[in-house]
């Protein structure tokens, strides 16, 4: 008997000590090493149940998304000196190039405008199917950083009766421009901390398909406008920029440009239309809140209603770039060689509307 149990303690210790054998066993249970790696002497003894319990199965992935994700969430954990932890050692952000940091920005804050844009139309369609065809105008503001900015604007008489007005306007035959899930899209598209130059317009294009709530902008596949035209001149003129095929300035909007109309809507065919209505107070109210709670921002201004607006601004914290409009009947009597659209006053350099081609 004491043989037997010396003999079973020697092929114990064979177990938990020897190296494997050059052939695998037929059932091996035990867990697969990574090709090329060493085995690790034991130096502390194992039970019996250790040796012979089966290998813990081995996670998998269920889908190449969530090894995507897994290695970007190692990403955001960083030991102190600023190297990723938990995951492969990538890239550092530090590392990318201003134009590859520029791109991520851009690509971050047009995803946020098309959230806001199908918030929005979610909102009319829910509407619309309730049986109204007016959806109120605080539902059509999206962006979260403007309604902090403009807290209880709506609820203000003048806003009241503004609605009341569209809401008559929307029952009548002739079209409003333009769409609904568009009259806030220069709001929705350019968040308010995010703001650096406003380019203040008049009321949105009349004809139909042209207005999408951007001032001068005109969606991809329409004729661009003549002021639109002559803006992308003085830009060539000045910058040596290659004039775009299309008339969208959404890429402006998503920089940091504020493409604000001080009218937001318009009847078919009938320009200033909508105006005097309370939607003066409304874009004046955007402009003050700007001046106040923001510093260094490029106002352009380009004819005599929008010059008008300089009341609103601190000059002593704003810059203010005045220049005769860019339509067709104005463009050669100021804005043509002015220069603005890209001046650069000292310490604020104005490079987005440059990178809009």
């Amino acid at each position: 008997m004491r043989v037997m149990i010396m003999i079973f303690n020697r092929v114990v210790a064979h177990l938990v000590n020897a190296s494997p054998p050059s052939q695998a066993p037929r059932q091996n249970s035990r867990k697969p090493r990574a090709k090329g790696a060493k085995m690790a002497s034991n130096t502390t003894s194992k039970t019996l149940v250790e040796i012979f319990q089966p290998a813990k199965r081995l996670k998998t992935l269920a889908s190449p998304v969530i090894a995507k994700s897994s290695i970007s969430s190692s990403l955001c954990k960083a030991s102190p000196n600023g190297a990723a932890v938990g995951g492969p050692q990538l890239e550092p952000l530090s590392a990318l190039t201003p134009e590859q940091k520029a791109r991520i920005d851009i690509n971050k804050y047009f995803a946020r405008s098309r959230r806001n844009l199908r918030i929005c139309t979610e909102r009319i369609e829910k509407c619309r199917g309730e049986g109204s065809r007016f959806v109120k105008l605080e539902d059509l503001l999206v962006e979260e950083t403007w309604m902090e900015a403009l807290p209880g604007e709506f609820q203000k008489p003048y806003a009241m009766n503004l609605c009341r007005f569209l809401e008559g306007e929307l029952q009548g035959r002739a079209p409003i421009y333009p769409p609904q899930h568009l009259v806030f899209n220069a709001l929705n598209s350019t968040p308010f901390d995010r703001v650096k130059a406003v380019i203040i317009g008049q009321d949105p294009y009349h004809g139909p398909g042209q207005a999408m709530g951007l001032a001068f902008s005109v969606p991809e596949g329409i004729k661009v406008p003549s002021s639109l035209v002559n803006i992308f001149k003085e830009l060539k003129e000045d910058m040596g920029c290659s004039i775009p095929s299309h008339g969208n300035l959404e890429r402006w909007a998503i920089q940091g440009v504020l493409l604000l109309n001080t009218v937001l809507t318009v009847r078919n065919h009938q320009a200033n239309s909508h105006a005097k209505k309370g939607w003066e107070q409304f874009t004046d109210a955007i402009i003050r809140m700007i001046s106040q709670k923001k510093l260094g921002i490029v106002f352009l201004l380009w004819g005599n209603s929008a010059q008008e607006k300089s009341r609103l601004i601190d000059e002593s914290k704003h810059h203010i770039l005045r220049a005769a409009h860019p339509s067709g009947l104005s463009a050669n009597r100021g804005f043509f060689g002015c220069r603005k659209p890209v001046q650069k006053p000292r310490g604020h350099p104005i490079t987005i509307i440059r990178s809009s081609e």
